[in-house]
């Protein structure tokens, strides 16, 4: 992570959020930008209408909401070319929805903005509020900080860049500013469009001693926490209370935070040519440069040699000096020299019959854009197990967050659900209980490289990064549509079963994979219940959308033939528990899950084939439950309700936090009050 300034060492080590980086300009003569897509509400006539869209592999969200009209309303991550094929299939944008931005030449994307920390402090002299902060824009954003404290105090101020050795290394206040009352939340605001939101914690924030053992502590998530502060989070943990906690390497490390460098070459479709290293960007990908030549001479055969990390491709020529290489021969070319490092083919599914012109030595590029501290190497994934009884002879329960990577607020659910237990283990005799009685997993981020790629790259990435996708498909403007949805990875009521709510479409929003199990990350989350047996409750929480489920969740399209239904009892005790949990919810802020809500998937929502909760309860006997945190808010000006989106504010994030942690630990409650039938 970037340091701040040389005196403030120390402090540096006690940031606790991730640091954007300046995103790369490569050199790319082909177009390499993704489409850009929205987050829209779409409204179908009618149930088989949104059926179509299930069975399209559409990126649809967690929020549906059925209209008095028959209609239905749901959410769905789309571009503009993505909603252009959903029209045929019955899907328009509902009213007062707009449109999917489109890409406008020349328009300068927002700047990214990290708020690295918010403090305040009461001196002899008053209350101070300190921030700081980074944009992707570097040195030249102009940042502003707004902040809102207790009893409506309010005030601004701008941020300075700092500069060091002509390393930009954040922006900060000039000096703590003095408040009126102590500072709550802060805004960082650029001139370049990025805003970040921040609750501002008490400096230095030491712990008071608790002389009566009194008074239960909640509220540890201060941001939003990319995969590497979780960990160090978990780790944290556990260094503190060694003797609640044991930390668990899971045995598959995913892919990593990482991709092939490539480089389109040419004027696309049919003149263009997809480079592709052999290794990783991380891995020396990134230096590879590629320079199409002209002879300048007559009846030259095309020819292609590698002087360091430049491959040089002389281009065929014919009996006038003009050149005649088309794509596919030069594509050709590159694949027949051996020791390049690259791979070549056409673009998309062109033939490449149209001539190549030289091109100028353009660099590869892995697009990946997290700063260089970001791993880029496979990534281990961690699980907290909690308990005084580690050793099977407990109620196991198993939570686990982020399956989709762009739902920000599900693993600080799982987070501060941890720090509730073990800080309040030794002063609060109901959360000694819950310790006492039960052994539990806590995974808060099962796909860290979708994760970090959201973070870094693109907000709204749902899958992991692995690309399975053929040469056609896998130019770098498609990279935002790579990956597999973990969450359709899972081997009962999959995909390759027959069932409904998955895609083979490489790049669907909902790609179940090649294979039952074919990511290391699903594989993890089964691993756990095989190794643990022990485990009999499990909790899988998402966003958005304020739902509670269980099983089943998937159904044969073909008469719609659903998974086996669970008995008339563990129905009822899937919904007597599901009740228990949302009253805890609700306690919070008075946040009610909406009745209609709350049942099996397929009642509820749609089919989702290959879900880990099926697997979870029809392989393992495990109950297992889906949260959807981040329920519609009602708006009292337009008398709607409204979504809150995968990444709210984090205003909105932190309430969410709080009150399903709160849902979580109840959940622990009620597998304390388990016994066998």
């Amino acid at each position: 992570m970037r340091g701040l300034r040389a005196s403030a060492v120390v402090l540096t080590m006690l940031l606790t959020t991730f640091v954007a980086s300046e995103p790369s300009v490569p050199a790319v003569a082909g177009p390499v930008d993704p489409e850009p897509a929205s987050l829209v509400t779409l409204s179908v006539p009618d149930l088989a209408a949104m059926e179509r869209l299930v069975a399209s592999g559409a990126d649809l969200t967690e929020r549906v909401r059925p209209q008095a009209d028959g209609s239905i309303q749901i959410d769905a991550v789309v571009t503009p070319s993505q909603l252009a094929e959903l029209r045929p299939l019955g899907a328009t944008l509902a009213p007062d929805t707009p449109a999917p931005a489109q890409t406008r030449k020349g328009a300068a994307a927002e700047d990214q903005i990290v708020i690295e920390r918010a403090v305040w402090f009461k001196s002899r002299d008053g209350y101070f509020l300190s921030v700081e902060a980074s944009s992707s824009a570097g040195a030249t954003a102009t940042l502003n900080v707004t902040w809102k404290g207790k009893q409506g105090s309010a005030g601004q101020v701008a941020m300075v860049p700092y500069v060091d050795a002509g390393q930009y290394l954040g922006h900060q206040l000039n000096t703590p500013v003095p408040t009126d009352k102590e500072a709550q939340w802060v805004t960082v605001t650029s001139a370049g469009g990025g805003k970040a939101e921040a609750r501002v914690k008490e400096w230095p924030g030491g712990e008071r001693p608790d002389h009566n053992g009194r008074g239960y502590e909640k509220d540890f998530i201060t941001q939003y926490m990319p995969p590497a502060q979780l960990n160090e989070r978990v780790r944290s943990l556990h260094k503190r209370f060694p003797k609640l906690t044991d930390i668990i390497t899971l045995p598959n490390r995913t892919n990593g935070y990482r991709r092939h460098a490539q480089a389109v070459i040419g004027t696309p479709p049919a003149a263009a040519v997809v480079v592709t290293s052999d290794a990783y960007g991380s891995e020396g990908g990134n230096d590879l440069s590629v320079e199409l030549v002209a002879p300048g001479a007559a009846d030259r055969p095309l020819q292609v040699s590698l002087n360091g990390k430049l491959i040089t491709v002389s281009l065929g020529t014919n009996g006038s000096g003009a050149v005649t290489s088309t794509a596919a021969q030069v594509a050709a070319a590159i694949n027949a020299t051996t020791g390049l490092g690259v791979k070549a083919s056409t673009y998309r599914t062109d033939a490449g019959g149209g001539v190549m012109a030289p091109a100028p030595a353009t660099q590869l590029d892995d697009f990946l854009n997290a700063p260089a501290d970001v791993s880029r190497k496979p990534a281990e994934v961690l699980a907290l197990r909690i308990g005084t009884r580690r050793d099977g002879s407990r109620t196991g329960v198993l939570a686990y967050s982020q399956e989709h990577a762009r739902e920000w607020v599900t693993p600080l659910v799982t987070i501060e659900a941890a720090e509730r237990l073990l800080r309040n283990y030794s002063r609060d005799k109901a959360t000694k209980r819950l310790l006492e009685r039960t052994d539990i997993f806590i995974v808060p981020v099962v796909n860290p490289d979708g994760a970090n790629y959201s973070f870094y790259d693109f907000n709204s990435q749902r899958k992991n990064m692995t690309n399975h996708c053929p040469a056609a498909q896998s130019d770098p403007a498609l990279r935002n549509q790579w990956g597999v949805d973990v969450n359709r990875n899972y081997a009962v009521g999959s995909l390759f079963d027959g069932y409904f709510g998955a895609s083979s479409n490489c790049q669907s929003g909902t790609f179940a994979g090649p294979a039952e199990h074919s990511e290391p990350e699903s594989r993890n989350v089964i691993w756990l219940a095989q190794k643990f047996r022990n485990i009999k409750f499990a909790m899988n929480v998402h966003s958005y959308g304020g739902y509670f489920m269980w099983p089943p969740g998937a159904y044969k399209a073909d008469g719609r033939v659903s998974l086996p239904r669970p008995t008339a009892q563990e129905e009822g005790y899937f919904l007597r528990s599901a009740q228990t949990i949302e009253t805890a919810i609700a306690a919070e802020r008075g946040t009610v899950t909406w009745p209609q809500q709350t049942g099996p998937v397929t009642d509820v929502l749609y089919s989702a084939a290959g879900n880990s909760a099926d697997e979870l309860w029809y392989d393992f006997g495990i109950y297992g439950w889906d949260f959807e945190v981040g329920s519609d808010l009602w708006n009292p000006t337009t008398q709607r309700w409204e979504g809150v989106g995968f990444q709210p504010p984090f205003s909105e994030g932190h309430q969410e936090a709080m009150e399903f942690a709160s849902g979580l630990i109840s959940l622990i409650g009620v597998a304390a009050d388990y016994r066998e039938r």
